[in-house]
């Protein structure tokens, strides 16, 4: 790390002179470094990510022309250090951008995405980094720790996946493609909230409370006004019209696909994840979507039996059968008459303050984590949260901000982001992380009490596994830090913290009535657990039928003569999809895979709850309960400390003892 300082070391002043003016490039003296928001001007973004990227660009040039010979320290820990201004500008604009929208804020972010995708493709087609990369690369590793040899092996792998082999020409079309993605997929995520807000013009929801509004209004007419209106997002021949936008993102990435030697982006991006290459993701969702359908057959049964007294009874004309906006609506009913659970009665327990307890009490009883509200830190809305994160001994872990509420300028959904990573300074200081967690929860009422559903209550959960998965890192570089990991292996954590939530050791401490007091009745707890296995055929199907369609999209080998409309259904039927039930999310809204980084990708929270599963068991079959805290340490220390700085399937297997087994997976959805 000390060669790395010599090296870095006459760049860090070059932006001295700049920083005096703008905020967003000064050192901020707040409480733990946190961003001092109230002082950024939305005309300090763009300065400040050209000073960024010029800075790395001094600190690419001091590694390149370093007279010694390459070494890991000299190169690839120095590379891994380079860039911590222009990251630092990103944690602030881009966790910004998606809570804070505004046209103005639109404006930033179209100039500063072709900036950054150029500064990327300078960084992994310069050859001569590249040599330097590749003499350590081809070099004897026996001396590098395993983590060393991780970071080492994703550099040179961006270097050879970025376009450092193609000659002059085909360089210069990738750099135009990716500057062409980057902008395209910025304008789709922009339409889709566009599209998001005018739902909630129309209807007076947002989309994130969309299910719970079809759960509970009666009016079918209406019923389907709204799924008609939430499924066309993005389709309706305005200027917020996604269709021409997929197609031509997809004709991007299937050029770029081509250009590094692939038949179609779907095996371009899959060679460096779990899964490897798209016959695999086929068959693993082929057999899911097979038994997944077959069970939401029966659930359909049971919500046709319901709605068949409701014609007996003059509510609905003769021969009416179930549609897919009578979905929400019935499953309730069958809900509550099969596991006599009704969400209006289990909502006053989990009260956002009660779940927010819940949520840090199972980390600090599985992982000893301490978690303190800060009043006196800057955050970038009156809504926003913030808390310290200890250990028994006073360490600091990091710093946590929570903003779980939706408004018009929040992109729609729930996600976990980094502000700061964890990371190893120059002086081999622990850089600890600040991260965020943004949700679109119901809004509080009138009283200004927020109560959260059994769905939203796990999103909860799975949200802060995510941070957990950051702040519990133990990582020296930057590249293989928290949830730096294979895409198809990141949801492992996140969806295996929402197993902790509906335990009734935790329930008994956390999910009381927010008037009595009272803990929620054993016999509420016993039905909630009992129903998580309701309506998994619907749940997995529109999974799945999601994941399907982004696998289609992606194994095209060319867009010619393809229409949106016909490809999405076409797709649908091929899958085995049944009338009732449409994908989670349509080509037209899916963000994940045009503007959020799962393209190709969305498989990998099926694929993740497979191991997520199989990890949880070993709790379940623990004869010291479920609150194992020995097996929490081995659980901790084997995925929450080392993030990416060993192979997936290793650290899986050293905590298993063996492969994953699926059948937790499919007993868990009910599937079996």
């Amino acid at each position: 790390m000390k060669k790395a300082i010599l090296i870095l070391a006459a760049v860090m002043t070059l932006s001295a002179c700049n920083s005096e003016k703008n905020p967003l490039l000064k050192e901020w003296k707040t409480p733990y470094g946190m961003p001092p928001f109230e002082e950024f001007a939305l005309s300090d973004y763009v300065p400040a990510v050209k000073a960024g990227i010029a800075a790395q660009e001094k600190e690419i040039e001091a590694i390149v022309k370093n007279p010694a010979a390459p070494t890991f320290e000299n190169t690839v820990a120095a590379l891994d250090l380079s860039g911590g201004l222009l990251a630092k500008v990103g944690g602030v604009l881009y966790n910004v951008a998606e809570t804070e929208n505004s046209p103005e804020m639109e404006a930033v972010i179209e100039e500063v995405t072709p900036l950054e995708s150029a500064h990327s493709d300078n960084i992994y087609m310069n050859k001569a980094l590249y040599e330097r990369v590749a003499a350590v690369y081809k070099a004897d590793q026996s001396g590098l720790t395993r983590e060393q040899q991780m970071v080492l092996k994703k550099y040179y792998e961006a270097f050879e996946r970025n376009g450092i082999g193609l000659g002059e020409k085909e360089q210069e079309e990738m750099r135009a493609i990716n500057s062409e993605i980057s902008v395209k997929s910025n304008k789709l995520g922009n339409n889709i909230l566009a599209e998001s807000n005018a739902f909630k013009e129309q209807f007076g929801i947002s989309v994130s409370a969309y299910p719970t509004a079809m759960t509970e209004t009666a009016d079918r007419a209406l019923r389907e006004k709204m799924f008609k209106a939430y499924s066309s997002r993005g389709h309706n021949g305005n200027d917020n019209d996604n269709r021409q936008l997929a197609l031509d993102i997809m004709d991007l990435r299937i050029r770029k696909a081509r250009l590094m030697g692939y038949d179609n982006p779907a095996d371009y991006i899959l060679e460096n994840k779990m899964a490897h290459d798209h016959g695999t993701v086929d068959a693993f969702l082929a057999d899911i979507m097979k038994a997944a359908v077959a069970r939401a057959k029966e659930e359909i049964k049971d919500m046709q039996k319901i709605m068949d007294r409701d014609i007996a009874a003059g509510v609905l004309p003769k021969g009416t059968k179930i549609q897919p906006w009578d979905w929400w609506y019935y499953a309730e009913k069958v809900r509550k008459e099969k596991y006599d659970l009704d969400e209006s009665l289990t909502k006053p327990y989990f009260e956002i303050g009660n779940v927010k307890k819940g949520v840090f009490l199972a980390a600090k009883i599985l992982y000893g984590v301490n978690v303190e509200p800060l009043q006196d830190v800057p955050v970038y809305n009156p809504e926003v949260e913030a808390y310290k994160l200890t250990y028994d001994d006073g360490s600091l872990i990091g710093i946590f901000t929570c903003d779980y509420f939706p408004r018009a300028s929040k992109r729609g959904g729930a996600w976990m982001n980094n502000i700061r990573d964890q990371y190893m300074d120059a002086d081999g200081n622990d850089v600890r992380p600040i991260i965020v967690n943004v949700a679109n929860f119901t809004s509080p009422d009138a009283e200004g009490h927020a109560f959260l559903t059994v769905d939203e209550v796990q999103t909860a959960f799975h949200e802060f596994g995510h941070a957990l998965h950051g702040f519990l890192s133990k990582c020296h570089y930057k590249t293989v830090s928290g949830t730096s990991v294979a895409r198809d292996f990141v949801e492992v954590f996140s969806q295996f913290n929402e197993n902790w939530a509906f335990q009734p050791e935790l329930l008994a401490q956390y999910a009381t009535h927010y008037k009595t007091g009272e803990v929620i009745p054993a016999e509420l707890v016993e039905k909630i657990n009992k129903s998580l296995q309701f309506n998994q055929g619907f749940m997995t199907t529109e999974l799945c039928a999601a994941s399907i369609l982004d696998m289609k999209w992606h194994e095209l080998s060319s867009i010619e003569g393809i229409d949106v409309d016909s490809f999405e259904a076409k797709a649908c039927k091929e899958m085995g999809l049944i009338d009732e039930i449409i994908p989670r999310y349509r080509t037209t809204y899916f963000n994940h895979i045009f503007s959020s980084g799962y393209s190709a990708g969305y498989y990998g929270y099926l694929w993740a709850e497979v191991l997520d599963k199989d990890a949880f068991a070993a709790f379940e079959e623990s004869p010291n309960g479920v609150f194992d805290l020995a097996l929490a340490k081995k659980f901790k220390e084997t995925f929450l400390e080392k993030g990416g700085s060993d192979e997936p399937m290793t650290l899986y297997k050293s905590f298993r003892g063996r492969e994953p087994d699926t059948t937790p997976f499919l007993k868990g959805r009910g599937l079996l």
